[in-house]
């Protein structure tokens, strides 16, 4: 019982501490995610040339990938959301539309309404507000390079410190189901909403890009975020465009996923992933509780990698019964052979 009363105790006083530091553990948190999956580029390069030079190589198409999203995408998802927000307000007050206004007051629609213009009008002062903390954003550059760097160091000194019989197993499972993870949902993030960006376009739809990253961004939900990202994206392409566009882009968006979750789910995630449901939803809403935005983003990581964990703890356990089993299974005899006279 002391032992449980011990164990609350510690979780309790984790929670704390990442709700007090919470800024200080993001920072660095994100910096070592981007270096670990930017290793992945070091060191396919690094068969080719010294690992320094592929370091630097990385690391500045990187930060060119990234000015380059900050400034021209994000510019134009602002101004396609600014749109979209005006032709659903425009949509939902035309007749067509008067049979659904008790549904669209039950659900307190306009309040929606008004939440998205309010977060895409913020969205400018956000981008106004990175700029202004650039020394914080260059810090955290300047973490992620160094975390790219010494890396390995980094992480042979953190595996000392754990008993050396966990060592080699707790790093296998760090880098199956926690680094597994993250890479293959980025993956499957960035195949829905680069095909959905291709496609939208062929089939009339407007606001392709902003109804894209809609689509990729629910999609990182594990479970059901596929179904809610066509849901919302449906309903927005409905309000706006009507009923014949959002059929299309229903139909459309039910293929992509089929691919996505029978074909690419499978060899991007591997087994990086086995959770039952409950537990799944169990962990997001713990994530969210603990940590917000970036609890919900690492809390099915975390806990694939506890389960996994959990796994092969089992599979070590019945291992030494199972060869005390053999063990004690009766020698077969062995007949004398017979002399030949």
């Amino acid at each position: 019982m002391l032992r449980y009363i011990l164990l609350f105790a510690c979780g309790w006083i984790t929670v704390l501490l990442i709700t007090y530091f919470y800024s200080t553990i993001a920072l660095f948190a994100t910096a070592g995610i981007f270096a670990a999956l930017l290793n992945y580029p070091v060191g396919w390069l690094s068969r080719s040339m010294p690992r320094g030079w592929a370091i630097a190589v990385t690391f500045l198409v990187a930060v060119a990938l990234l000015l380059s999203l900050v400034t021209f995408v994000g510019l134009e998802v602002l101004n396609q959301g600014q749109g979209l927000v005006a032709t659903l307000r425009t949509s939902l007050s035309q007749p067509d539309f008067l049979p659904f206004q008790d549904l669209l007051n039950r659900i307190e629609f306009s309040k929606v309404i008004g939440t998205l213009q309010t977060g895409l009008v913020s969205g400018l002062g956000i981008l106004q507000g990175i700029f202004s903390g650039l020394f914080i954003g260059i810090f955290g550059v300047v973490i992620c390079l160094y975390m790219l760097i010494d890396g390995d160091k980094l992480w042979q000194s953190f595996l000392k410190r754990l008993p050396a019989s966990s060592r080699e197993r707790f790093s296998t499972t760090f880098r199956q189901s926690f680094l597994g993870f993250i890479r293959g949902q980025l993956l499957l993030m960035l195949f829905l909403s680069g095909s959905t960006l291709l496609i939208f376009p062929f089939l009339g739809v407007n606001y392709a890009l902003i109804l894209a990253i809609i689509v990729g961004l629910i999609d990182a939900i594990p479970g059901i975020g596929a179904t809610l990202g066509i849901t919302v994206v449906s309903l927005l392409v409905l309000a706006s465009q009507g009923g014949a566009v959002a059929l299309r882009v229903v139909i459309v968006c039910i293929l992509l996923v089929q691919i996505q979750d029978n074909y690419l789910r499978p060899k991007v995630m591997g087994d990086a992933l086995e959770l039952n449901p409950v537990l799944l939803f169990l962990a997001l809403f713990i994530g969210e509780r603990i940590a917000g935005l970036l609890g919900i983003f690492l809390s099915i990581p975390i806990a694939g990698m506890i389960a996994a964990w959990m796994r092969a703890s089992e599979t070590r356990a019945a291992a030494p019964d199972l060869n005390l089993d053999m063990s004690l299974e009766p020698a077969q005899e062995v007949e004398p052979p017979v002399e030949q006279v």
